[in-house]
Order: structure tokens, then sequence, then C-alpha cells
């Protein structure tokens, strides 16, 4: 049987018939443990990503991005086909375009969810909405990016979908002489304890899950505090400024780094 109408790249088969999506999950947590012991690229950040656009000129440029930070790149041009893909192989994560012909992006991510089909997914629109993104989000979304948009940030906030995922199950993450525990939330610097208020804890819980990476003021707003539009206060910086106090170390750099114009990094050294 050929791909189904609309698959514009070639889609390796995984499996030969439509899985139960108990398969599918159980598939995805295999995945990771082998990727844990270095015998495929998932741990590596090579992922294999589903992107679901209709637009050719978008498609083109948003695999070239993704396949440049290292992932395997597939694309559906419509809902339906995006809906079977999803469906029948193994992806990692899927960048979904809201408005489709045919099928359109928030009822594809509702059924995904009514399969209990858990794959990450970056909803793209041009609408730009409060509304709409919180529609996008309650249907099943797990980010919300509007078009027009930088694709290195795209690329990045799959990357920050993946590494939530792969995380998922992480009870402490520690860096930097810093112990966060997400289960009793608290945390320890050099093992002595350090009180921290709830929106300091989830943002250092934040930059600690993507440690290394750059995160910027926009991502940051809607992940640590839920906003999808910059209030244009110090709210970060003073939170930054707080938390830096209660656990840089003396004689240590601060994990927490600024870079200029971007963001925040949190570098355990």
């Amino acid at each position: 049987m050929g791909n189904p109408s609309g698959v514009r790249r070639a889609i390796p088969r995984r499996f030969a018939r439509k899985p139960d999506p108990a398969d599918l999950n159980e598939f995805h947590l295999m995945r990771r443990a082998l990727a844990v012991n270095g015998m495929c690229g998932y741990a590596g950040r090579m992922a294999a990503i589903l992107v679901i656009e209709d637009d050719d000129a978008t498609a083109t440029a948003i695999i070239a991005e993704l396949e440049r930070h290292g992932h395997e790149a597939s694309r559906a041009a419509d809902g339906e086909t995006g809906l079977t893909l999803a469906t029948r192989e193994a992806f990692d994560a899927i960048t979904l375009d809201r408005m489709l012909p045919g099928l359109d992006g928030l009822s594809l991510v509702a059924r995904l969810r009514e399969r209990h089909i858990a794959i990450p997914v970056l909803m793209l629109s041009a609408l730009s909405d409060v509304d709409e993104r919180i529609a996008g989000l309650r249907a099943g979304g797990d980010d919300y990016l509007t078009k027009p948009f930088d694709f290195a940030e795209m690329a990045m906030r799959v990357e920050v979908l993946l590494r939530r995922r792969e995380q998922a199950e992480a009870v402490v993450l520690r860096g930097g002489g810093i112990e966060c525990d997400l289960v009793r939330r608290t945390v320890k610097v050099d093992g002595v304890p350090t009180r921290l208020l709830h929106m300091e804890f989830r943002l250092l819980e934040f930059l600690m899950r993507n440690r290394g990476e750059v995160m910027t003021r926009r991502i940051i707003f809607e992940r640590v505090w839920g906003y999808y539009f910059d209030p244009g206060a110090n709210l970060i910086s003073v939170h930054i400024a707080r938390l830096r106090k209660k656990i840089d170390r003396p004689g240590h750099p601060s994990p927490i780094l600024t870079v200029k114009g971007e963001g925040y990094l949190f570098d355990a050294g």
C-alpha cells in the first residue's frame, strides 16, 4: 500500500497495521529507554517530527529548520492525512497548522487526545487573539506560536516540548550544586535547604529543565507565568535577581546567565 494522499515525504513504515494507542505509548517509552543507553538518537536530540502544514513554502522552511537541528521531519499537507499518520506512526512531536483544509487543527488535536495519544503538539496559527490561543491549548495543544514566526524559535519550542516529554518522569533536577525536588517542591544548595517562593521555584525548574538553552522572555512568560503577552514590566528580571540571591554560591559564578538581548540560560558549569 502506498503512502496516504497528501504525504509529501517518505514515511518509514513502522507498523503493518493501525496500532492501539497503548501500543504507541509503549513504543515511545521503549524508544526513550533505548536512547538512554545510546541505542537510538532520541537522547542525542534527534527526533521524528510530523509537520502538518498545507502551505508548501512554510512546510519546506519548517522541515529545513528541524533538520538543521538534527531531527527527522515528515510532512502531511492536510488534516485527515496528518491524523492518519499521527495515529499510525510513532512520532516524538508534531507541528500543527491551525487552519487546514478539511479537518482543521483544533479538531485534529482534539481527536488525538480523545484517542489517548499524548504526542506533544506545537500549534502554529495566523490567529493571534488570546481567545484563539486559549482554544488551541484547551483542545489539547501543548504550545501555541503565531505566524509570522522566527523558524529558529519554532525549532527551540519543539525541543522544549521534547525535553519536557523526556523529563516527565524526572523527580529531582541537579546542576551547579543545586538539587530541585519536583515532588517535595524543595530546593537544596550544596545540601542546604533553601526556601523559594512559588514562582521562584517554577522559574528555577523551567530553567533547569532547559539547561544549556537560552530561554527568551516571551517563552518564560508563557511557560512559567502563563502569559501570552509581554506585560512590559520587569517581572522576570526581579524574580531572576531574587532567585540568584537564594541559589548563588559564594566563590562560584551564578548558574543563571543573562544573555543580553535574548533571555536567560541555566549553565551548571
